[in-house]
């Protein structure tokens, strides 16, 4: 019997998220096992879960969460998303994607740093996003 993944997403934001092949980016990266929630969050969420677990009181763009060694959750804020796209010269549904595929790479075990980067750009033109 083959070991099938599981990968859910759910958006408790009013910001319609963009339509991007989650599944397949994180199959990409991580593999076809690894069990994966991704969540839109809203603003007071993401500041609250940053406070509390980086310190930092501002609301995150994104934050990923290992659970264990083959399961995580990745959150996304929209709303900062939304906000901060134009800053990088990024449309929102490639900011969106851009931070998504970071958070799976930190779920990876990588850090910031060239070599990440690298692989995020990747990605990012695996799946047509630069």
């Amino acid at each position: 019997m083959k070991m099938e993944d599981t990968f859910s997403v759910r958006n408790t934001t009013r910001t319609k998220a963009p339509s991007l092949p989650y599944k397949e980016i994180k199959e990409k990266v991580l593999g076809n096992t690894y069990d994966l929630s991704l969540a839109f969050i809203g603003r007071t969420r993401a500041q609250n879960l940053n406070k509390q677990l980086r310190g930092k009181d501002k609301p995150a763009n994104v934050l990923s969460f290992e659970l264990s060694e083959k399961s995580g959750e990745v959150t996304l804020c929209l709303d900062t998303i939304k906000k901060e796209a134009p800053k990088f010269d990024h449309t929102f549904k490639k900011h969106v994607g851009y931070l998504f595929i970071h958070g799976l790479f930190h779920l990876k075990g990588m850090d910031h740093g060239s070599r990440m980067e690298s692989e995020e750009r990747r990605i990012m033109k695996a799946f047509n996003l630069l």
